[in-house]
This record gives C-alpha cells, sequence and structure tokens, in this order.
C-alpha cells in the first residue's frame, strides 16, 4: 500500500501511520449530540473524516468506521452539573426526550446526505449503551481511580495522575487546573474541583435515567465514547477523530478512562479537525450565530454577512449545493462574474445571489438593509418600527 502521513495530535508530530492489524483500520470519530439542527460547524468534521474514510480504503485497508450519537448525558456547558440538552429541549417542546433525538438524527442524516458524506460502518446510540458505560466505570472503581459520593461517581484525576499522565494530549497541568479552577455550587460532591462524572445520580426531575449499582442516573457525558469505542474497535484501535474543541476535556478524559479500565493507551493516532469560526468564537447552537446546514433557518443577514466574507475558492459549491447547477455551469457562472467583476464586488454580487436563492427578494432586501445600518446608516434616523421589522430576523448575537 502507499505510504500514508498522519498528523497525530497526541504526539504532535507527522509520522507515518502503521495499523496495529495489517490490511484492517479502527476508527472513531464523535458525532453530534442530537437537540438541534446541524449547522455548518457539524460539516466540518463530518467531510473531514470522510475523506479519511474514503483515502482509507481507496489505499486497500478495511475500515471499520465508527461514529457515535450523542443522545444522553451531554449537559449544558459540557459541565457535570445543569440540564441535559436533549431534556432540555423535550421540556421546552413537550416531548418525550428520545422523540427529540430521533427527529433531530433522521435531520443530521438528510443534511450528510446532501453533502455526500458517507455513513459511518456503526453508528452506535449512547442510550443504547448503558449497561457497557456502568461496567466500565465498574472497572474503573475497581482500579482505584474512582469513587462514589451520594449516588454519583467521580473520576479521581489526582490519583490517577500519580500512576499516568492527565494532560498528554491537551497539555494541561493539574497543578495550574486545580489553580485555575473555581468551586462551583454543586461540585462539593467531588474530592477535587477537576474530578468529573463518570455516572450521575438523578434529581427527582430529571426525565433520562437508568438503574446502575450507585444510584438511578445517567452516564457522564465522556463515558460512551470510551465504552463505545473499545465495545466496536477494542482496547486498542488506529485513529480517534474530532473538533479540537473536544481535545480538551473530552478527548483527555476519554484517555484517562481507557487507561485506568484496561491499563494501557486507547488510541494510536489522535486526529482534530479545526473549527469554524463567527466573529472569533466557534459556531454553536448555543451562541444563535449558527450557519445552518438548512439555509432556511439562518437569516438572511447572517447568510449574506457570511457569503460576502468568505474566500471565494468555496463558491462553487454553494451555488452546486444552492441551486440545480451541475460542476460545469457553477464554474462557468463564477468565471463569468470574475472577468466582470473586482474581487469584492464579486463577493457581494455572490452574496446577493445565494442570498436571494435561499431566502428570496425580501430575504436579501433585509440583509442589505441590516447591511447598511451596521457599516453606515445612522440608527438612530430610523424608527422603532422600521428597527424591528429590519432585525426581525437577525440574531441577537449580532447586534450585542
Amino acid at each position: 500500500m502507499d505510504a500514508l502521513y498522519i498528523y497525530n495530535s497526541l504526539k504532535r508530530i507527522k509520522e507515518p501511520f502503521v495499523p496495529i492489524h495489517e490490511g484492517h483500520v479502527g476508527m472513531y470519530v464523535c458525532g453530534p449530540t442530537v437537540y438541534g439542527d446541524a449547522h455548518l460547524g457539524h460539516a466540518r468534521p463530518a467531510i473531514t473524516f470522510d475523506l479519511v474514510f474514503r483515502y482509507l480504503k481507496h489505499l486497500g485497508y478495511k475500515v471499520r468506521y465508527v461514529r457515535n450519537i450523542t443522545d444522553v448525558g451531554h449537559l449544558e456547558h459540557d459541565a457535570d452539573e445543569g440540564e441535559d440538552k436533549i431534556a432540555k429541549k423535550a421540556r421546552l417542546e413537550d416531548l418525550e426526550p428520545m422523540e427529540v433525538a430521533q427527529y433531530y438524527t433522521v435531520r443530521y442524516h438528510e443534511a450528510m446526505d446532501k453533502l455526500n458524506v458517507l455513513r459511518p460502518s456503526i453508528e452506535p446510540h449512547a442510550s443504547g449503551h448503558i449497561i457497557e458505560q456502568i461496567a466500565m466505570i465498574q472497572k474503573i472503581i475497581d482500579a482505584g481511580f474512582a469513587y462514589v459520593e451520594n449516588g454519583s461517581v467521580y473520576f479521581d484525576i489526582k490519583k490517577y495522575n500519580e500512576k499516568y499522565h492527565y494532560g498528554i494530549l491537551s497539555g494541561r497541568n493539574i497543578d495550574e487546573m486545580i489553580n485555575n479552577t473555581r468551586e462551583l455550587a454543586g461540585q462539593s460532591e467531588k474530592h477535587n474541583p477537576i474530578d468529573f462524572a463518570l455516572w450521575k445520580k438523578a434529581e427527582p426531575k430529571h426525565i433520562m435515567r437508568w438503574p446502575s449499582p450507585w444510584s438511578d442516573g445517567f452516564p457522564g457525558w465522556h463515558m460512551e465514547c470510551s465504552a463505545m469505542g473499545c465495545k466496536y474497535l477494542g482496547e486498542e484501535f488506529d485513529i480517534h477523530g474530532g473538533g479540537m474543541d473536544l481535545q480538551f476535556p473530552h478527548h483527555e478524559s476519554e484517555i484517562a478512562q481507557s487507561m485506568a479500565a484496561n491499563g494501557k493507551a486507547p488510541v494510536h493516532y489522535w486526529m482534530h479537525n479545526n473549527m469554524i469560526t463567527i466573529a472569533g468564537q466557534k459556531m454553536g447552537k448555543s451562541t444563535n450565530g449558527a450557519l445552518w446546514l438548512d439555509a432556511k433557518k439562518t437569516s438572511p443577514y447572517q447568510f449574506y454577512q457570511y457569503w460576502i466574507n468568505v474566500d471565494d475558492a468555496d463558491v462553487e459549491n454553494a451555488f452546486k449545493f444552492f441551486t440545480d447547477l451541475g460542476e460545469e455551469e457553477a464554474k462557468a457562472l463564477i468565471e463569468e462574474h470574475r472577468a466582470n467583476l473586482g474581487k469584492r464586488i464579486l463577493q457581494k454580487q455572490v452574496a446577493t445571489e445565494l442570498t436571494t436563492l435561499a431566502h428570496g427578494e425580501e430575504g436579501i432586501k433585509s440583509a442589505q438593509k441590516a447591511t447598511e445600518i451596521f457599516f453606515g446608516a445612522e440608527i438612530s434616523q430610523l424608527s422603532d418600527a422600521e428597527l424591528g421589522q429590519i432585525f426581525a430576523d437577525v440574531p441577537s448575537a449580532e447586534l450585542s
């Protein structure tokens, strides 16, 4: 097979890829938490590791590609306290949590199909692997790296760090982490504020709960990937992928859990894609600044501003995605624009056409009017009614 070099985030170097088992590759990639529609930030890791998956197969490897669906245990702000993201959505919309998870899983698949992203070999759900997660937690307790407090189970980072290295992936130093961590409400059960939850005892109002040796509750967010990766790829496998934002604490904690349970490093090559940002911040559902893959969910202003600033190398794909144009027709249209217009005018023209395609004539009018206000006209000259009409579909994040 042709030589393949991978940038390994664990070692921070590019190195030749050598699979554990000749001719076979096991790859795990962190998938979505299904409580809302997919946006451009979700598309990036999906496309990135779809390319890795395809290229490995092209080289002749037999690849088992596992990408999970998180449908339980992912609390707000990626923390150990707070409300489950899916349960919160279910409460707000008066639905069962699994209705929410099922609906947005289907929506995610539809979006990935439009992007021509292949389905993984296995797509396990966290809620379908509670037994495996409980078993792995018990192994960690038996090894002496976790403790039970009031029905919840926490990973003891200081004790783990005495034998292994917590921070091997992210470069974090636990002494600095301890010094920089404030004691927050609800953390009093922890022996140390940097410890993280393996299992949480459910509050009476918590809908999603399962019986365990410690309490009726639910697994911590980090546990699902360790347990499902081990189940489908073994205690050691070749590649683990995801976004850079998952390096810490998620992937760092995955390594610690697997080391504690199995006594060996779970992954040989860690791969991380960069993030898509808006105004210097990571794109996300909770920031109110996401560009949804369903263009109708993104406000005309957001849509227009993105395409007026994007590198025009992406424009051909945009025309193909939002219209029925074929590849050659899209290229011809861009070349026609480029021949007659300067780059900045070209970007404005492209943004106008794409926004019109996605949102119609009224959408482009509101986007252009909002742009004039932000970058030129005096807001004070407009009445409250005029402002309200213009900004009706502009996210609040853009007005701060």
